[in-house]
């Protein structure tokens, strides 16, 4: 059985050197943490590679996340793996649970998150999951 929850949540971004500094311009890399809210209540902490598009509102990241805490009461770890990009303005996103990623009570674990960020910079999520026996 498909299940949705939603929440906001928080994120900090700590830049990380390129070592190319001819590319820093357009290329880059960052550490990220999360802290989600609501029926997800963990901490998300990852690592995300990214190109600034010299083309306004375009441009794309993909990033690997590992998520700890709890989700509808069930406590483990899983990771999401990230694959977005914006193209214009238009954006689409690409995060899902990486398959086998869950522990603990949230083993088998599958899904999809979408995020918004709403006017005022507010982030909020949407994530779309499946556990077995839930």
């Amino acid at each position: 059985m498909t299940h949705r929850v939603h929440g906001p949540f928080e994120v900090n971004l700590a830049p990380q050197p390129v070592e190319d500094s001819d590319e820093a311009e357009v290329l880059g890399r960052m550490r990220f943490d999360k802290r989600f809210h609501g029926a997800l209540e963990a901490t998300g902490l990852g690592v995300m590679l990214f190109n600034r598009s010299p083309v306004e509102g375009s441009g794309a990241y993909v990033a690997i996340e590992r998520v700890s805490g709890t989700l509808a009461g069930r406590r483990g770890s899983f990771a999401f793996q990230h694959n977005c990009h914006m193209d214009g303005g238009a954006q689409r996103q690409s995060i899902t649970v990486i398959p086998g990623s869950g522990t603990g009570e949230l083993a088998g674990l599958s899904g999809t998150l979408r995020i918004r960020i709403e006017e005022g910079g507010a982030h909020f999520y949407d994530f779309e999951y499946s556990l077995p026996d839930h």
